[in-house]
C-alpha cells in the first residue's frame, strides 16, 4: 500500500513539471517569433534603391540627424508603413484563416478558398470601372474603390451565412461554396478586365496581384484597429474555439452556442480581410499556411495557436515583401506573386507530410 502511495505522489509531483515545460515550449516559440519579426523588420527597412543601414535607420527613427538628408522621408513615408502594413496584414490574414479553420473543422478554411479576397478584387474592379467611366460619379470619390472591395467581402460572406443558416449546411459545404464564389468571381474580375482599356488595366491588376507599395498611414490606422478589434474578439472566444475542435456536440454539450460562434466568427473574420484585401489586394495563401505552421509548433490549443499564427504570418509577409524587393532590384514584385510561390510549395509539403486537422 505504501509503494502505490509514494509512486501516486511521485507521478502527481511530476505533473507540474511537465505542463511547464509543455506550456515553455510554446511560449518559447512565441517569443522566438516576436524577436524574429524585429529582425526583419527593421532589415526592411534597409533594403530598397536607397541604401540605408541599420545604425542609419535608427539615428533616424528616434529623430537624430544623419549624414542622408533624404532618410528621414524615405523611412517614414515609405519604408515605416509599408513594414507596418506587412505585419498588419500578416496578423490580419493569418488569423482570420486559424478561426475559419477551427469554426469550420476544415484545414482548407482561409479568407482565400472561401471567397472573400476574391469578393473584394471584383468590388476594386468594378469601382474603378464605373469610376473612370463615370457609370456613377460618387464612385469617382477618394476611398470609394476601398469601400467598394469591402462592400463585396462582405456580400461574399453575407451569401455564405445565409446559405449556412437557411440550408443547415454542413462545414464542408460552406468551403464548397466559397470555392464556387472564388471561380465565379475570379470570371467576373476576368471579364471586367477583357473590357478595360490601357488606363484602367493597371489599376485594376494591381487588386489581383497585391501589394504594400500602395500603403501609407491613413490605411495603416483604419487595418490597424479592425485587425485589434478581430483579433481581442477572437482571442476572447478562444475557449469556445477549442470546444468546437473536439466536435460540434460536445461544444454544446459544454454549453457553447456552436451556430452563433460559427456565424459571428465568420463575420469577423471577414471583416478582418476585408479591411486588408481592400486597401493592399488580393494576398493569397498567408491566411492558408500560416496556422498550419503555427500548429506544427504549438498544437491545436487555441490559447497558443491564435497569437502564434498571427505572428508566424506578420513574419512571412514581411519576409516576402524583403524578396519581393530584391529578387529583381532595383524593380519590386507585387508582394502576392511571392506569397502564392512561397505558400503553394510549402502547403504541398504540409498535405505530402500526412498533416490532418
Amino acid at each position: 500500500m505504501e509503494y502505490y502511495c509514494k509512486k501516486y505522489e511521485d507521478e502527481v509531483g511530476t505533473l507540474p513539471e511537465k505542463y511547464r515545460s509543455y506550456i515553455g515550449r510554446k511560449v518559447s516559440f512565441i517569443l522566438i517569433s516576436i524577436l524574429l519579426t524585429g529582425g526583419i523588420f527593421l532589415y526592411s527597412l534597409s533594403v530598397g534603391n536607397a541604401d540605408l543601414t541599420i545604425f542609419e535607420i535608427t539615428r533616424t527613427i528616434l529623430g537624430m540627424p544623419t549624414e542622408l538628408t533624404h532618410s528621414k522621408s524615405i523611412i517614414w513615408n515609405l519604408r515605416i508603413p509599408r513594414a507596418i502594413a506587412a505585419i498588419i496584414a500578416g496578423v490580419a490574414l493569418s488569423i482570420s484563416g486559424v478561426v475559419l479553420q477551427s469554426i469550420l473543422r476544415n484545414p482548407l478554411g482561409s479568407p482565400y478558398t472561401l471567397g472573400i479576397s476574391h469578393a473584394a478584387a471584383f468590388g476594386a474592379t468594378l469601382s474603378i470601372l464605373a469610376g473612370t467611366r463615370n457609370w456613377l460619379p460618387m464612385l469617382d470619390l477618394p476611398y470609394m474603390t476601398t469601400l467598394s472591395a469591402f462592400a463585396f467581402s462582405l456580400i461574399s460572406t453575407l451569401t455564405i451565412l445565409a446559405i449556412a443558416k437557411y440550408k443547415n449546411a454542413t462545414p464542408e459545404v460552406l468551403i464548397l461554396v466559397g470555392v464556387a464564389l472564388s471561380s465565379l468571381l475570379t470570371a467576373a474580375t476576368m471579364l471586367l478586365q477583357f473590357f478595360a482599356d490601357d488606363s484602367e488595366l493597371p489599376e485594376i491588376v494591381f487588386w489581383t496581384f497585391g501589394d504594400l507599395g500602395r500603403a501609407y498611414w491613413e490605411s495603416i490606422y483604419i487595418m490597424g484597429f479592425i485587425t485589434l478589434l478581430a483579433s481581442a474578439y477572437f482571442f476572447y472566444n478562444r475557449w469556445n474555439y477549442n470546444a468546437i475542435d473536439a466536435g460540434d456536440e460536445v461544444a454544446r454539450g459544454l454549453g457553447v452556442n456552436v451556430d452563433r460562434v460559427r456565424l459571428t466568427g465568420m463575420l469577423v473574420a471577414s471583416l478582418a480581410t476585408a479591411a486588408a484585401v481592400s486597401f493592399l489586394g488580393i494576398i493569397g495563401f498567408v491566411g492558408l499556411v500560416c496556422p498550419h505552421i503555427a500548429r506544427r509548433f504549438v498544437g491545436d490549443d487555441q490559447r497558443f495557436l491564435i497569437p502564434s499564427a498571427c505572428i508566424v504570418g506578420a513574419v512571412l509577409l514581411l519576409a516576402s515583401d524583403v524578396a519581393a524587393r530584391l529578387i529583381i532590384a532595383p524593380y519590386v514584385l507585387p508582394v502576392g506573386i511571392i506569397t502564392a510561390f512561397m505558400g503553394a510549395p510549402l502547403f504541398l509539403y504540409l498535405l505530402i507530410r500526412g498533416y490532418s486537422h
